[in-house]
């Protein structure tokens, strides 16, 4: 029996609703397939962006102009330790110190104040003193003193260079002309260091809770000469503690 015009129609329609459905899924399947590779495709770029990122970063910090700075070591001025007191050798070390070119002769007493002396005697065989100041005087009736070895020329202390014990201080507080002496900050047995200081004039400084100042060693020729040439010019500005109104520089200084 010939199909009925219904069930044509109804046959033509189902092809259609077919036909759409199919078509309607190959769109979604283009869609995800789209989706994912669209996803892929970002992903492979983000790791490329990392990826230059993190080589940019390794090339700027270890070839780059992002190299870190080296970290400043400690010379060998900063890193040397004091030495023994065996260095004094329990003898009288002599030599000559020239301060703006007047020269000195020096006597170091190495069995009186052994510490001290090798301190000195080091310093001075390593060529530390070449060109350091005598910054501070003092001129008065009490204390005449030029104090000289300032590692920065302006008094400071050096924390990295100190030592103790005080030594051949004297008793009565009184320190003879031509006396040489180690500076060190008050209250403080342990705070010698490099400075020292020259007696040219009559000088009484009074201990404190430390005690006194260590006498290494005297000043055996040439006080009179550095007296006529830099001390009798004073300080500036007329004060009785301060620098010297001539620059001193210790020009040579020797020792055997």
């Amino acid at each position: 029996m010939a199909p009925s015009k219904n069930q044509e129609r109804d046959a033509r329609e189902a092809r259609e609703r077919l036909k759409r459905y199919t078509a309607r899924q190959s769109v979604h399947a283009a869609q995800i397939k789209r989706r994912t590779r669209d996803n892929l495709l970002a992903a492979l770029g983000v790791l490329v962006v990392v990826g230059l990122a993190v080589g940019a970063q390794v090339f700027y910090f270890t070839a780059g102009p992002g190299v870190p700075t080296p970290e400043p070591t400690a010379t060998a001025e900063e890193a040397q330790v004091v030495p023994s007191p065996e260095v004094a050798e329990n003898r009288t070390w002599t030599g000559e110190l020239a301060l703006n070119g007047i020269p000195l002769g020096i006597a170091l007493d190495g069995a009186l104040a052994p510490q001290a002396v090798a301190s000195l005697v080091t310093d001075i065989q390593s060529g530390y003193y070449l060109d350091k100041t005598c910054h501070r005087m003092v001129l008065s009736e009490a204390m005449n003193v030029l104090q000289c070895g300032s590692l920065d020329g302006t008094g400071a202390s050096d924390p990295s260079y100190m030592y103790g014990p005080i030594e051949n201080a004297p008793a009565d507080n009184v320190y003879p002309v031509a006396s040489i002496a180690m500076a060190r900050q008050g209250d403080n047995p342990d705070s010698q260091g490099r400075q020292f200081f020259i007696v040219f004039g009559p000088t009484t400084i009074q201990s404190d809770s430390a005690g006194g100042y260590t006498i290494v060693g005297t000043v055996t020729s040439g006080l009179d000469e550095l007296n006529a040439q830099i001390t009798s010019a004073g300080i500036v500005d007329g004060a009785q503690d301060g620098e010297p109104v001539v620059p001193t520089t210790i020009t040579s200084a020797t020792i055997q």
